[in-house]
């Protein structure tokens, strides 16, 4: 698990916004606090997962020192939104599944592996 910073802003007609510094263009918002808390966590879970699918690199985080020293972020509230990334290198695996089941995830992708990596993730997710 990896802790990043999310910066939380508020304008008197608006929201609560939050962004992360680390992840340019992953932004949530949420009505309440706790709303906005929930939405981040979930859209930076959201926005890794989609990295990681598209190898691209996971920075690592900032230091809060670092963040808060640019002026634009004087009046954001900073805090800390924890995200699995993994770490692992993908592996190959033999598995053995029913015929049918195989032809309908080929008909469904383009990208077996892919399609049970992230069928296996939902599944984990619900389970949690």
């Amino acid at each position: 698990m990896t802790a990043y910073i999310a910066l939380l802003r508020k304008d008197a007609a608006s929201e609560y916004g939050v962004d992360f510094p680390d992840f340019p263009g992953c932004v949530t918002a949420g009505a309440t606090l706790e709303e906005a808390r929930l939405m981040a966590a979930e859209a930076l879970s959201l926005h890794v997962e989609g990295m990681i699918e598209d190898s691209e690199a996971i920075p690592e985080p900032s230091s809060l020192d670092a963040i808060m020293a640019d002026p634009a972020n004087a009046d954001a509230v900073a805090f800390l939104v924890d995200v699995p990334v993994e770490t692992t290198r993908a592996v190959r695996v033999n598995i053995t599944i029913p015929e049918d089941l195989l032809k309908q995830i080929d008909r469904a992708t383009n990208n077996r592996s892919k399609f049970l990596a992230n069928a296996a993730r939902a599944a984990l997710r619900s389970a949690a």
